[in-house]
């Protein structure tokens, strides 16, 4: 099956139409497959010439169907621009998905004042202009569902990555305010989010590192389909605020809360180690340039971890189910009542 372009007609009544960016690798090539595999038209947003013909071909094996535009997220025409060729080839948008981001592993003091403009123009403004460009077309139709994908950063700052932190910080604030405002409109286009732990993503062989040792995820981790699932049910229940996807993730925002203080000084003992693996990174980083260019490769969803890396998680099960769970409860505790009744009135 060929992939789309955007002067094609497309095809009508074919699933929901769902952008991705940051869709030629990691948790958003994981989550363009989660969505091709429920029938859904697909379009790739990033940079990467590999990664986006890897990923248009596994969206289309696995049942959808791809569209793929190359965009710098950090350029806000350049994303209007996405987002139109998106409508002129599907007709519509009802899933914007925010996920690129770039990052740099390094003391704030060894970040160069252009490296963390970088970080914040994709990682922060990057959800900014993709966000605009979705309600562009979606807030006319009063339809549509947008899903920033954060990460338990976005509470909680951790070492030697200060920019990328600042930036999910910022979505957070950011989308706290978009939430406000639509709810204020009775608007029916819906915002979410959903908070991530450690992943198994080839982006600690791409970011910028300065660190003496290869970076690497702060145990535990988890496979990117994990979060492709929570994502998936995010951009079905828009309604909800906000999604914790592991285990890890929620133990650490509520520590947080609790005892922010405790754990900034148990990161500044154990936050610079637990970031480095043995060995010296690869590669000039994909700041600059995507890792995945025309002389680069195609990377895929997963990292080099998926020796130690979670397939499950029974929390993120837990958060896509807990109407369900609740049901049930609640018919246990009344059964239990049921019960201890009939005891009573026999006596």
């Amino acid at each position: 099956m060929p992939v789309r372009r955007p002067w094609e007609a497309a095809r009508p009544g074919r699933g929901r139409v769902v952008v991705v960016t940051g869709a030629s690798g990691g948790v958003g090539r994981a989550a363009a497959l989660a969505f091709a595999a429920r029938g859904d038209r697909v379009a790739l947003l990033a940079r990467g010439r590999e990664g986006l013909a890897g990923a248009a071909d596994e969206v289309q094996r696995a049942g959808g169907e791809a569209l793929v535009v190359s965009v710098d997220m950090a350029d806000a025409k350049a994303v209007d621009d996405a987002a139109q060729k998106v409508v002129d080839a599907f007709g519509r948008i009802d899933v914007w998905v925010n996920n690129a981001f770039a990052g740099i592993y390094a003391p704030f003091t060894e970040v160069t004042p252009d490296e963390f403009r970088r970080v914040t123009e994709v990682t922060y403004l990057g959800y900014v202009f993709g966000t605009r460009a979705a309600l562009h077309h979606m807030l006319p139709r009063e339809r549509g569902t947008i899903v920033q994908v954060g990460s338990a950063l976005a509470y909680r700052g951790i070492p030697l990555q200060s920019a990328y932190c600042g930036a999910k910080h910022a979505i957070q604030g950011f989308n706290e305010s978009l939430r406000c405002e639509l709810l204020r409109e009775g608007s029916r286009v819906r915002t979410t989010m959903v908070q991530l732990p450690a992943l198994n993503t080839p982006q600690f062989d791409w970011v910028l590192n300065r660190l003496p040792g290869r970076a690497r995820p702060v145990a535990p981790v988890y496979q990117p389909e994990v979060a492709a699932r929570a994502i998936v049910h995010a951009a079905g229940h828009g309604r909800r605020r906000e999604y914790w996807v592991g285990g890890s993730t929620v133990a650490t925002l509520m520590a947080n809360a609790v005892a922010p203080g405790l754990l900034d000084r148990y990161l500044a003992r154990t936050g610079f180690e637990a970031q480095q693996d043995e060995g010296e990174q690869t590669g000039p980083g994909n700041l600059w340039t995507p890792a995945d260019g025309a002389r680069g490769r195609d990377f895929g969803a997963h990292g080099r971890f998926d020796e130690e890396s979670h397939r499950g998680s029974s929390q993120e099960w837990l958060s896509r189910n807990r109407g369900r769970v609740g049901q049930v409860l609640t018919l246990g505790a009344g059964v239990l009542a049921a019960r201890r009744l009939t005891r009573v009135v026999r006596r």
